[in-house]
């Protein structure tokens, strides 16, 4: 599992260029991954079938704590790393310390750039850099009333 985890650009930049070789199709995407739960799990899953290779970006523990609110995250990088790594439809993890992964996304050049539904595709960051080289930006629906915000607020009501 650790094989999966990137820590270096170097480390990231080897693992691509073997798989470019192979002309493998590079999806990629990115977030917090905060207390991991089952719309992360599916969003996943459909972004892995968009490729060969699922590249998951995971915000720092400085990076989330520039973005979200007080008290986030709740699991630090090294754990999120980790359990996204155990999950077979993830082929690499990334961990990332700017607010956004407009770098790394010009880093890995990824075929394909995936968000949650949440997202328009005009406001998805790094789209120009995917499109400009001919790939493609999608969207993957979310679950419904299903967030690691609304699992943090269930959890603070229940104490």
């Amino acid at each position: 599992m650790g094989e999966k985890i990137l820590t270096t650009p170097a480390a990231l930049s080897t693992a691509l260029g073997a798989r470019r070789v192979r002309k493998e199709r590079l999806v990629f995407t990115n977030g917090c991954f905060d207390l991991l739960h089952i719309g992360h799990t599916r969003y996943l899953q459909e972004a892995r079938k968009l490729g060969d290779c699922l590249i998951v970006g995971i915000n720092s523990d400085a990076s989330v704590r520039a973005i979200k609110p007080d008290g986030r995250p709740i699991v630090p990088q090294a754990q999120r790393a980790e359990v996204l790594a155990a999950l077979a439809c993830v082929d690499h993890v990334v961990i990332f310390d700017e607010p956004d992964p407009r770098n790394l996304i010009a880093a890995v050049q990824p075929d394909v750039l995936v968000k949650g539904g949440d997202w328009p595709i005009d406001q998805i960051v790094g789209r120009e850099i995917v499109q400009a080289r001919g790939g493609t930006v999608v969207t993957i629906p979310l679950v419904p009333d299903v967030s690691t915000t609304t699992l943090v607020q269930r959890i603070k009501s229940s104490a």
